[in-house]
């Protein structure tokens, strides 16, 4: 007969689930509820007037539209820190911002023609001038690579740099969500985990979060969206791909089903 105290144990040993920030494409939701938020920079930079958070909420820098239509950055480091500055200021309860790292997808290098090497060496650099020009935000860095082996290798650049990643609270892991499975992408975060570091995996997929769940600290996705483009649940919507209660009943949905996994792990 099992030991029940062994088994209480090995309950209390399991890792937390992760934080999961609400990916939406309507920066004023933030006021109109306080479910964490995942806002891309692209939606809030060219509003007047900003929503005010009723809870907290992270940004996104928008680097996949910006590297994959321009080949290039067209938003400063300045820039970007004068904008996160004004987000933190008059939206409030900003938790992070991603840093404007360079993504290893074959769309955005084609479009920078540069290799994934070289996009590694952009986005530790990048990282640099914007803690430089701003130490008190808090800025994430974001590790890149397409292959197991690049990550570690972008881990060891940002270390050669003077950046540590053990030591940051929150590192994100990018060119993980547009892959044809999870699996490349759950040994990654694995491998990372096993570094030591503690993970946000940007727009990461059902699936791979029921495997990945104890590795990442937190994630994000918007899939609500592409899937509510199909779906009519509400009754008052053609589809439910810009319905704010059918991405909160996707999102608490998504929580369900991640505790259950950890219950029968």
């Amino acid at each position: 007969m099992p030991d029940p105290n062994h088994l209480s144990s090995a309950r209390k040993a399991q890792p937390e689930l992760p934080a999961f920030w609400l990916g939406v494409h309507r920066p004023h939701w933030l006021g109109r509820t306080d479910v964490p938020m995942f806002v891309s920079n692209r939606r809030l930079a060219g509003l007047k007037a900003l929503p005010r958070a009723q809870g907290p909420w992270a940004l996104d820098s928008g680097g996949f539209t910006e590297i994959t239509q321009y080949g290039a950055w067209h938003t400063s480091p300045r820039q970007y820190v004068a904008l996160i500055r004004r987000y933190r200021d008059e939206v409030g309860q900003m938790a992070w911002a991603s840093q404007q790292d360079f993504m290893c997808e074959e769309q955005a290098l084609r479009m920078t023609g540069l290799t994934i090497d070289e996009h590694q060496d952009l986005t530790v650099a990048n990282f640099l001038t914007l803690r430089e020009l701003a130490p008190d935000l808090p800025i994430v860095p974001v590790l890149q690579g397409w292959l197991r082996p690049h990550y570690l290798r972008c881990v060891e650049k940002f270390l050669a740099a003077g950046v540590d990643l053990a030591e940051e609270p929150l590192v994100g892991v990018g060119s993980i969500c547009r892959r044809p499975n999870t699996y490349v992408a759950s040994w990654i975060l694995e491998d990372l985990h096993a570094a030591g570091l503690r993970l946000h995996a940007f727009g990461y997929k059902k699936s791979g979060l029921a495997r990945s769940w104890p590795h990442v600290v937190s994630a994000d996705s918007m899939a609500w969206s592409k899937g509510g483009r199909y779906e009519r649940t509400c009754g008052t919507h053609k589809s439910e791909a810009n319905c704010l209660d059918h991405a909160l009943w996707w999102r608490q949905d998504l929580l369900d089903h991640l505790a259950d996994i950890r219950g029968r792990a």
